[in-house]
């Protein structure tokens, strides 16, 4: 198994280290007899106690189907709006479950009602139309498990021709009765693919230093690669696919190096919205500047984002939620 690498070096004076049928009786003799219900063509005789008529629920009024459309209606609204607000992986990871759930629990008991027959064929749509978002949201927390969804936009982008459709079911309820039935106040996107600049920095810091660290993404995602001294995020960079960089005057100490891949960058969320993956080096590396009556010394370093026959660096996942930030 190769893994990624780190190459040191030590510069001044510079060197390199490191599916039947069957056939009718034939009749004999026995008693001919015949069996049915009294009455002819089958039909059923008054007052026989075993037959009964199977009640037909009573149609809701306008105002109590009112009443029961809004009580699910804000249950439902709540559970998107808390999708929408997610901030980390967890927490989209748990709220687009929580609106799977309350969508579908809505959409059963709401077919359970019988609506003001004036509008029963948009109930049924409207039903049809929310089971059909509660069945993909149930795909996209699959999704946001494997990390194939990363953010909620990511999410909603998923969630687009249903929501439309369930939209569109909504407004026909509304318009055939004045029924509220809207609840998605988050306009879906259009799946993006926003990159930044390879070597764009999101944060540069502790500059000064005479050392450098040179990256090579060789994988098929960009990644932003991170650099932390303490309890300080000091370096952050965009580097993409099949891209090098290098980070001159790295400020001397030790430093954990985090990285994270994906695809379409979302600048607001300041992560990948698809395809996410968080690692980082197990060990630190060390930026250190030595001076002599005649030398000045340094450490170089070069690290990799993929793996390489003869890599000497492993590298670990890392929680999402323990990224720096």
């Amino acid at each position: 198994m190769t893994a990624p690498r780190i190459f040191t070096c030590t510069l001044a004076l510079a060197a390199l280290t490191i599916g039947a049928c069957s056939a009718a009786p034939t009749v004999t003799g026995g008693e001919t007899s015949a069996s049915g219900v009294a009455g002819g063509n089958g039909a059923a005789v008054a007052g026989d106690p075993s037959t009964s008529a199977t009640p037909v629920p009573t149609a809701l009024t306008a105002d109590a189907y009112k009443g029961e459309l809004d009580g699910r209606r804000d249950d439902m609204s709540k559970a998107i709006k808390s999708l929408a607000g997610a901030r980390s992986l967890k927490s989209l990871d748990q709220r687009v479950v929580k609106a799977q759930e309350t969508l579908q629990s809505a959409a059963d008991e709401l077919a359970r009602l019988s609506p003001p027959p004036e509008v029963q064929a948009q109930h049924t749509a409207y039903v049809e139309s929310l089971r059909e978002v509660a069945l993909q949201l149930g795909t996209s927390a699959t999704k946001v498990g494997s990390r194939d969804l990363c953010t909620p936009s990511a999410v909603f982008t998923d969630l687009d021709d249903p929501l439309t459709a369930l939209g569109r079911a909504g407004k026909a309820l509304e318009d055939a009765g004045d029924y509220e039935a809207d609840i998605v106040s988050v306009k879906a996107a259009g799946k993006k693919n926003r990159r930044l600049g390879n070597g764009h920095f999101l944060r540069k810091g502790g500059s000064g230093g005479r050392s450098s660290l040179q990256i090579h993404n060789g994988g098929t995602r960009d990644a932003v690669i991170s650099l932390v001294r303490g309890k300080s995020k000091v370096y952050s960079v965009y580097v993409r696919k099949k891209a090098k960089f290098k980070i001159n005057n790295v400020g001397d100490g030790n430093y954990r190096i985090y990285f994270t891949h994906g695809v379409d960058w979302d600048g607001k969320s300041r992560s990948f919205t698809r395809e996410c993956s968080f690692e980082r080096f197990q060990k630190s590396v060390r930026f250190k500047t030595t001076y002599t009556a005649t030398q000045i010394r340094w450490h170089d370093w070069r690290i990799t984002l993929h793996a390489i026959s003869g890599g000497n660096a492993r590298t670990a996942k890392v929680d999402p939620d323990d990224f720096p930030a």
